[in-house]
């Protein structure tokens, strides 16, 4: 039962902070947010996006440090120095965008789909060839 609740928690947790992540991405992209303050968006969402870590993952509980620690420090650090106007737009404006994308989503997965299906059928069809 506990592990349920700290399951959930985390889900809630990472959910919040992809949310976070989409405001800060709109954030960066307007005109009115100062120079540091976009500078700083853009290493976080940089950072939160790239594949790579400042503490690689396969050392053991070091490795996720940045994920649970360094990630959403800079989150909160970012969101901080946005103004609360700007901040409560582009919020407004990250939920309406995801709203109208949910639709293009299903194309998007239909589309992807049909790309691996042929991918698969091209090798297949090399292979019975051989």
């Amino acid at each position: 039962m506990k592990t349920k609740k700290w399951m959930d928690r985390i889900k809630a947790f990472a959910h919040m902070m992809k949310s976070k992540i989409d405001v800060l991405i709109i954030a960066s992209q307007r005109h009115d947010v100062g120079f540091f303050v976009k500078l700083l968006l853009i290493l976080v969402v940089g950072y939160a996006l790239s594949p790579i870590d400042l503490i690689p993952d396969f050392i053991s509980v070091l490795g996720y440090l940045d994920d649970l620690i360094l990630l959403p420090l800079g989150i909160a650090l970012a969101i901080k120095l946005i103004p609360d106007d700007i901040l409560a737009e582009c919020e407004a404006l990250s939920r309406r965008s995801k709203s109208e994308s949910r639709s293009k989503n299903y194309v998007a997965g239909i589309v992807i789909v049909l790309i691996w299906v042929g991918l698969f059928i091209l090798i297949i069809r090399k292979l019975a060839g051989y």
